[in-house]
């Protein structure tokens, strides 16, 4: 079975989307998302335009700012201060990648933490591991919410983590131990790394190689989740990490690339600005 990470979507932006018409007609103004894009990178294009058809979904106000790739850090710095000097706006987003001359972290933690609705900051990462209030990451907060739309009781599970990044791979596996999973965290260069992975009630898989997960790496009755997005190399479509139609014969579930965890990445997104936009509103 497929977990369509598009329908559930759907049905939480529409709840949002009631959410924020009382949320304007209480506060006079709906949340503001300001999105940065560096470049016209295809992919990042593509990213940054299903954000603001999903900002108009929900009734989110959207401000998408285009930079050329060879705007200087210190201009793009500058340009995410005065974004976080404006009380106009809840929630700002760098589109990664960045253009190799800009440090991807410095741009991470010039964003202030209240308007990091990524998740990124490393203020709101290392509150997750305290167990304090923040904001989470959205492709594993989306990832948490597509394994309880499976139907799937965390708890008591043994879950599998394929990669380590601050991104996706360390807070979903602090996600599913908050969620009283056992834990493993792997990577692509893990010694027989099959050994592990079939081990996994709960496989997680977010490397960014196609078909890094082969059938013979599944427990028989898994929910498999494909976070990877890749480039086929012989077919030129978008791909997992998994091989998703020999794993499907295999696993109770899977999240299909795209159209799985995609989806809900951008839903929680929209999620996070809705919560900073609260939570400013309420001091």
């Amino acid at each position: 079975m497929r977990i369509s990470g598009k329908d559930l979507s759907s049905r939480l932006k529409e709840e949002m989307a009631v959410k924020v018409a009382g949320l304007k007609e209480k506060y006079g103004r709906e949340p503001h998302l300001a999105v940065i894009l560096v470049g016209e990178d295809p992919g990042s294009v593509s990213y940054v335009t299903g954000k603001a058809k999903a900002s108009e979904v929900v009734g989110i106000k959207n401000t998408t700012i285009r930079r050329s790739v060879d705007i200087s850090e210190g201009e793009l710095l500058d340009l995410i201060g005065t974004l976080n000097r404006d009380d106009s706006i809840d929630g700002i987003l760098v589109q990664l990648p960045l253009p190799s001359h800009i440090d991807e972290n410095k741009v991470i933690e010039t964003i202030s933490k209240e308007k990091d609705v990524d998740g990124f900051h490393p203020l709101n990462v290392a509150a997750l591991w305290q167990k304090r209030p923040c904001t989470v990451a959205c492709t594993p907060k989306g990832i948490i919410k597509l394994l309880r739309e499976a139907g799937e009781d965390i708890a008591g599970k043994r879950a599998v983590v394929v990669g380590r990044s601050n991104i996706v791979g360390l807070p979903v596996a602090k996600l599913l131990l908050d969620a009283n999973a056992t834990v493993t965290i792997a990577h692509s260069k893990t010694v027989d790394l099959g050994s592990v992975t079939r081990q996994a009630d709960i496989l997680v898989v977010a490397v960014g190689r196609p078909h890094t997960i082969t059938a013979d790496m599944v427990k028989p009755g898994a929910v498999v989740i494909d976070v990877g997005v890749n480039r086929n190399p012989d077919t030129g479509k978008l791909c997992g990490d998994v091989d998703t139609e020999a794993v499907e014969a295999v696993a109770r579930c899977i999240t299909p690339v795209p159209g799985g965890v995609g989806p809900m990445t951008i839903t929680c997104l929209m999620e996070n600005t809705i919560e900073a936009f609260e939570r400013k509103m309420q001091l």
